[in-house]
């Protein structure tokens, strides 16, 4: 049953609401796999708001659950349902809130939705929740009140046990680890320790070395994980029970399982799921002897040095006609991992493997991941391929997608790739018969980057952290990844390979799932616009069509005033091409500001997701682009196989030719059309002048083999889960590196100054590569201010300026534990004179107007003459600055 014929039967019930033991007698629903896919489906149709869920196993539409409601003054009751919108919120820190509303949930709101504090109703971080949203202010902001929670992500909660002093204490107090999180949770007395077997905390993803069996008399400090037994409400705090003890958070791998846990990162195989895997974990000789076969050819993988599954392998071939023949090698997982099988909802329930810096969950159990599915150097493995035709400058000529079986030759990493390519002879030796090919490979790499740089390819080569550790698995500092063209040449091909699998499945016409990257909005655009202007840099736009706004607040403003009330002006649609920004990008390189700019022109773009519908690539500058090369790792990869593999195995051609400018950017400028004078081409559903091969003889063969609205869901529900992981990787690198330095307070280092700001300057230490703020107010030798149109720290006296990219000596003050921070403060000597320099003091200084004050010894008290500050243009104050 879909999605849409499920709501319709709930729809249809008494009152708008059916329950779940309603739905298993009248969907006539069997055993226990059965019923369970309809909790997966209910609950995914609840998470997109198009079901409420009304009670613990009822659900209903919305329109229906709002008459259910209670009342209030345009609450639920008040029969508003136009202005009901569904979405997940956000919380902050200092109370306030955001809800995000859902895609496609029928009310009309996109932008996010402002919750006051006083309107959060009982909800926590991460909830899905029903808001009763007020009519749009003149700016076009949204805010609303929560009216229900649809449904709870936090089923439990990790955090900080204390004990509780006050005197009539209900219970003892967790402080939940997520910050967003205000409010603690009471332990009642008794509820502290967790019974039976879960205190030996089997489930870690650790292993022996971290597991926990003693048991703690004292809890106080220890991290603990808790289950949620009474929710909170606008007057009560949540309520708990202990369910692990993870130990002390400087105790080994504590860190990994407080993040797996927070981030509710689904941790244990089933061990259905496990004996599925265990059954399909073979080599088919049938299956090998059906596919077309790549083995003797000197084909490799190349990965990271503790990489333990390997998805993809290539191998590059020079032609006789000058040109040359790229193969791609992806792992064919879905000849393992089968459509509605258990292994398969688990991996959509995980959605991607996650990576901490010494340990990783998978997405798909060991037997599949590191064993049958990863293609090991000497062993035959099933794989889908992709081998394309370049011409002698690079550009994708033709391709062909088969599957296919290899015998991988050489099992390599990028350091060693690294040494052949920079001449490494001890290394070239070791690999005699590899060395040419690499060779090739680097040249191929370097044409295709080439070409997509022509077309406007955006590529923001942002350092990333690495965590070092010793032998006993200790954390012994950060490092800046290094990214060589051992890591881009295999960049550039997984590029290729995934653009041709795009443009194979667009051209057919047959629904899948592209990765997707549209345009920035014109806000983000315009707000990094005046920003690069700060530092004489721009995206070169030109005039921008605006239109002007007052806010409501501006016109009260003016009327207490009596002046005139402020106009904005807001941007309209704005032709800005991805080659913009990576001409900006190239001016910027090697700068002192290059850090800074680049993070903010990233801020600007939208995320990339998974979708449907095919807008194109802003980023890459590609018409079309999907996902396709890692099917271990990423569940979106494994249904674009499983669609690949469905069309070819219906005997439709997996092969394909480009047309000449087939995969330039569809981002282009035409002189006619929007204001401005501008036409953007976006990329469509049937590009023409496409080479449209590969079309079987009848439609029959062309049915979908996934519904295009389960292809929404999915691209959806994956969308959300990488950016779960990325949260989670991203916060547990910066925990490690807070609490590596926690013992390093009252050091000196050498730093770089990233970011000059209104409360202080964002510094990263030069030998560590460690972040930290110097607060404004921590500058004692002056009276120092934010200049925001030239983004520099000034000193008021002596001139003293900061900039983004001065060299400074600052000491680490305090570790800010909670919130993952350092706060630093500049040592005096180091502070760089990158502005005026402070006068010296003569005998003829004038003194101030008055009696002469002396010193002790007689001699007249003479005071430094002020230097002269010209006043900023664009301040409005009069007067002497006091």
């Amino acid at each position: 049953m879909t999605d849409r014929e499920l709501i319709g039967r709930i729809a249809r019930s008494a009152g708008g609401k059916a329950g779940y033991k309603q739905l298993v007698r009248e969907l006539g629903l069997g055993g226990g796999r059965e019923r369970r896919l309809l909790l997966e489906q209910l609950a995914r149709i609840t998470v997109r708001g198009e079901l409420v869920k009304l009670d613990r196993e009822l659900w209903g539409v919305p329109r229906a659950a709002a008459g259910a409601g209670g009342s209030g003054s345009g609450g639920i009751g008040s029969g508003r349902c136009d202005n009901l919108a569904a979405g997940r919120l956000d919380l902050h820190r200092d109370g306030y809130g955001f809800v995000r509303p859902n895609r496609d949930q029928g009310s009309g709101i996109q932008e996010d939705i402002f919750i006051p504090p006083d309107e959060i109703n009982g909800a926590m971080q991460g909830d899905q929740v029903l808001v009763d949203v007020a009519p749009p202010r003149n700016d076009g902001r949204r805010m609303g009140r929560i009216a229900r929670v649809l449904t709870r992500r936090n089923a439990t909660v990790v955090g900080t046990f204390r004990y509780s002093k006050a005197e009539r204490a209900q219970g003892n107090l967790v402080i939940p680890f997520d910050e967003r999180m205000t409010q603690p949770i009471v332990i009642p007395f008794g509820a502290e320790i967790p019974k039976g077997e879960e205190s030996e905390t089997p489930h870690r993803v650790l292993g022996n070395e971290a597991r926990v069996t003693e048991t703690y008399d004292d809890l106080d400090g220890l991290i603990v994980d808790v289950e949620i037994t009474s929710w909170p409400t606008p007057t009560k705090p949540a309520v708990g029970r202990v369910t692990e003890v993870l130990g002390s958070p400087d105790d080994f791998g504590v860190d990994v399982e407080m993040m797996i846990r927070k981030h509710q990162l689904p941790r244990v195989f089933p061990e259905n799921v496990l004996a599925e895997a265990r059954s399909v974990a073979r080599l088919d000789l049938e299956e090998v002897a059906r596919r077309r076969d790549f083995r003797g050819l000197p084909i490799v993988t190349i990965d990271g040095e503790t990489a333990r599954d390997f998805d993809d392998a290539v191998l590059v071939r020079e032609l006789k006609n000058g040109g040359y023949e790229l193969q791609v090698h992806i792992a064919d997982v879905a000849e393992y991992v089968r459509e509605g099988s258990d292994l398969d909802l688990e991996a959509r329930l995980r959605g991607t493997s996650v990576y901490f810096p010494d340990r990783a969950i998978p997405m798909l159990p060991q037997e599949l991941s590191t064993d049958i599915c990863s293609l090991r150097p000497e062993e035959d493995r099933l794989v889908l391929s992709c081998v394309m035709q370049l011409d002698a400058k690079g550009n994708i000529e033709s391709y062909e997608i088969a599957e296919g079986v290899i015998c991988s030759a050489a099992r390599m990493t990028y350091t060693k790739v690294h040494m052949i390519l920079t001449g490494d002879e001890e290394m070239r030796a070791q690999y005699p018969e590899l060395t040419e090919n690499f060779e090739l490979m680097h040249r191929v790499a370097m044409l295709m980057n080439k070409r997509r740089s022509e077309r406007g390819s955006i590529d923001f080569d942002l350092p990333e952290p690495v965590i070092q550790f010793d032998e006993q698995g200790q954390m012994r500092g950060v490092t800046k990844a290094e990214r060589t063209w051992a890591n881009r040449l295999i960049e550039e091909f997984m590029l290729a390979a995934n653009e041709c699998v795009a443009t194979w499945l667009e051209d057919l016409g047959v629904p899948s799932l592209y990765r997707i990257h549209e345009r920035p909005e014109p806000r983000r655009v315009v707000e990094f616009e005046e920003q690069a202007a700060s530092f004489g840099y721009s995206l070169g736009l030109g005039a921008l069509p605006v239109k002007k706004i007052q806010t409501r607040g501006d016109r009260r403003e003016a009327e207490r005033s009596g002046r005139k009330a402020r106009t904005h002006e807001v941007a309209e649609e704005i032709a800005v091409t991805p080659r913009m920004y990576q001409k900006l990008a190239g001016r910027i390189e090697g700068k002192p500001e290059e850090r800074i700019l680049s993070f903010l022109m990233l801020r600007s773009l939208k995320q990339a997701k998974y979708s449907e519908a095919n807008v194109g690539h802003f980023a890459l500058a590609a018409p079309s682009y999907t996902h396709f090369t890692s099917p271990i790792r990423r569940y979106p990869d494994l249904i674009v196989h499983r669609i690949t593999k469905a069309l070819l195995r219906r005997d439709v051609s997996g092969k394909g030719e480009i047309a000449t400018g087939r995969l330039d950017s569809p981002w282009t400028h035409v002189n006619e059309g929007l204001p401005g004078g501008i036409v953007l081409a976006h990329p469509s559903r049937k590009n023409k002048g496409a080479a449209r091969v590969g079309h079987p003889s009848g439609d029959s063969l062309l049915k979908p083999v996934i519904a295009e609205d389960e292809l929404a869901q999915i691209g959806d529900e994956t969308s959300q889960t990488e950016r779960r992981a990325a949260e989670a990787e991203r916060e547990l690198v910066e925990w490690k590196k807070v609490r590596y330095m926690q013992d390093r307070v009252g050091e000196e280092f050498a730093a770089l100054v990233l970011n000059p700001a209104k409360f202080g300057l964002f510094v990263e230490l030069t030998d560590l590569f460690v972040e930290g703020l110097v607060p404004i107010d921590s500058l004692r030798d002056d009276r120092y201010t934010w200049r925001e149109h030239t983004h520099e720290i000034v000193g008021d006296r002596w001139g003293r300026v900061f900039r983004a990219g001065d060299r400074v000596q600052v000491i680490l003050d305090k570790i800010l534990a909670q919130e993952r921070k350092l706060q630093f403060s500049i040592v005096e000597e180091g502070i760089p004179l990158t502005g005026a320099k402070p006068r010296k003091i003569s005998a003829a200084t004038k003194t101030r107007k008055g009696p002469k004050k002396k010193n002790k010894d007689g001699t007249p008290r003479v005071a430094p003459a002020k230097p002269k500050l010209k006043k900023p243009k664009h301040t409005k104050r009069k007067g002497k600055r006091r």
